[in-house]
């Protein structure tokens, strides 16, 4: 079947603001008995319980957070949501609902609007959470993402930043760097593109990175692997900044200070071969990379039975005392002052 190279575009300014919310939402199902109302009222109606609320909020920019060129929008509508579910996974809480507001210029039709609440849509039945309302309005330049989401947590398993203690373990799940190489892939891609439109690329090598980059997913069961461990973390955070800064925020609020080991540091294959071809330190790329959505989080050093052997887990350090500081033992067994270089997104160019 030929593609067709002129496909429909529908103006949003056919539907008017409410039209166009009524037709992306009309698919998206219930899935939390917590959800009493969801979208189509001035506000939506939540059951309240005697668990705590959780409440997390992510703004996303063209230009900023992603660029078009690359990310397909059915993709960047999936990566919005898992982006605030991760944080309430963070706090080892459960996600229930969420809230999207987008802004969009007119160089963006229905059907491509259609296209990204498709990736939304895909994320909410994945991870059974309900779409409970939002706004939309006129951009004057590009697409502006905003989602809040919201969870709940029994009031004595919710896990901070600030509990961690000396000697207690630190931990992370899955492996780490992926997300910065799969990025450094479409960056270069992209820029070939530039200079020969007809080249196709071949990105058959570069798989995992690129999945991690375009369609990330949140760790949504490392609540309920820690509960069957019977393990409950001390602190928590999950890294979308780069590990090195996550450990800053675990370790400024927690009082304390930090080594981790260089030998310690998960990385998949495809991460070492990427990092070899780019001429990147794959340290580097673990400690500073970002967008990774895995768990950092502590655990008495008492559960080390219980963690070790687990395969969704690597310790990678312990906590010491706050005047130690933050340290990266190398391979080479020097201490290094950690420091933190991760994503900062009121950097000045």
């Amino acid at each position: 079947m030929l593609e067709d190279k002129n496909p429909q575009k529908t103006s949003l300014a056919e539907l008017g603001e409410f039209g166009l919310i009524r037709h992306i939402t009309k698919f998206f199902k219930i899935h939390q008995p917590s959800t009493l109302k969801g979208v189509g009222d001035d506000a939506a109606v939540l059951d309240s319980s005697d668990k705590q609320t959780l409440v997390t909020t992510d703004l996303l920019i063209e230009g900023v957070h992603f660029d078009l060129s690359y990310m397909p929008l059915k993709h960047l509508g999936y990566k919005a949501i898992i982006v605030n579910l991760s944080d309430v996974y963070a706090m080892n809480g459960e996600a229930e609902q969420v809230t999207v507001s987008i802004a969009v210029s007119n160089r963006f039709s229905l059907e491509a609007i259609e296209e990204l609440y498709a990736g939304i849509q895909l994320a909410c039945n994945t991870y059974k959470v309900d779409l409970i309302g939002g706004d939309t309005t006129s951009s004057t330049k590009g697409i502006l993402i905003s989602v809040t989401a919201i969870g709940t947590a029994e009031k004595d398993k919710v896990v901070y930043r600030n509990g961690a203690k000396e000697t207690d373990l630190i931990v992370v799940s899955g492996d780490l760097g992926a997300a910065y190489l799969g990025l450094q892939v479409l960056e270069r891609e992209k820029q070939v593109f530039q200079v020969d439109p007809n080249n196709q690329p071949d990105l058959e090598n570069y798989t995992y990175l690129i999945e991690r980059q375009l369609k990330p997913e949140a760790r949504k069961d490392v609540a309920g692997i820690l509960k069957e461990l019977d393990v409950k973390p001390t602190s928590m955070i999950d890294i979308s900044d780069g590990l090195s800064s996550e450990l800053f925020h675990i370790c400024t609020q927690s009082k304390v200070g930090c080594k981790i080991y260089e030998d310690k540091l998960p990385l998949d294959p495809q991460v070492i071969s990427a990092c070899e071809e780019f001429e990147l330190d794959s340290t580097m790329v673990a400690l500073s990379g970002g967008e990774d959505y895995e768990l950092l989080f502590t655990v008495p050093i008492s559960d080390f039975d219980k963690i070790k052997a687990n395969p969704n887990f690597s310790i990678i350090g312990h906590i010491t005392a706050e005047n130690q500081g933050l340290q990266l033992i190398t391979r080479a067994n020097q201490e290094i002052e950690l420091k933190a270089q991760g994503w900062n997104g009121l950097k000045e160019d």
